[in-house]
């Protein structure tokens, strides 16, 4: 096991970005090439502070405030009668603990939120608080939906991508085929020209004679 994957090991895997970086293991590798400190994850608080320095045999630092402030564990709570059904808490959600569908009211899975409170500045009408849970964090529980979280995104991401440029191939295609029809004409045009005018040559010379 590679020494970020031991440090992430001690992580509290709630994918907060509270630390400066996009997810835990993010922070782990940091820590692990000596760009971050042991101190910036609230969540972890002072007991995963110790656990970091113990791990790097290190000193405990305290609780760098520039992160955040150690608190109880929370899960979000939606007020359901506020909810107008817009769905940014969910794509907000790391962990997928957010269930709903456009237009309709949304809710929280308590057992599944990690209380990473990413939920909330999203929220246009203000709905989501953050409520003490005496629910129990479960950080291997939180990894794996956060990893199964990302590779639907970067399945959608791919599907976008496939899609877009499908579309660029048609428009091409359909652009190549009005530059052909166009030239197609322009050559008739051209044909028709000059035997115009040699009946025009011929019709005068008659005339003439």
């Amino acid at each position: 096991m590679t020494l970020a994957a031991r440090i992430d090991a001690l992580l509290p895997q709630t994918q907060c970005t509270r630390c400066g970086y996009p997810a835990c293991m993010d922070y782990a590798q940091a820590i692990a090439n000596g760009e971050a400190g042991i101190n910036q994850c609230p969540p972890g608080g002072a007991a995963g502070i110790a656990a970091l320095a113990d791990l790097l045999e290190r000193e405990p630092l305290p609780l760098n405030p520039v992160h955040g402030v150690e608190k109880p564990r929370e899960v979000a709570f939606i007020d359901e009668a506020a909810c107008i059904g817009c769905t940014k808490c969910i794509a907000a959600c790391p962990v997928d603990a957010i269930v709903g569908a456009q237009k309709m009211m949304h809710t929280v899975i308590a057992d599944e939120c990690s209380g990473c409170e990413l939920c909330i500045a999203p929220c246009p009408v203000d709905c989501i608080t953050m409520v003490p849970t005496p629910i129990p964090a479960s950080p291997e529980k939180y990894r794996a939906r956060y990893a199964i979280h990302i590779r639907r995104e970067l399945r959608r991401e791919a599907e976008r991508a496939a899609e877009l440029v499908a579309r660029k191939t048609s428009v091409d295609a359909g652009e190549a085929v009005a530059a052909a029809l166009a030239r197609a004409r322009a050559k008739k045009k051209m044909a028709v020209a000059p035997a115009g005018n040699a009946e025009a040559r011929t019709s005068g010379t008659t005339e003439k004679s």
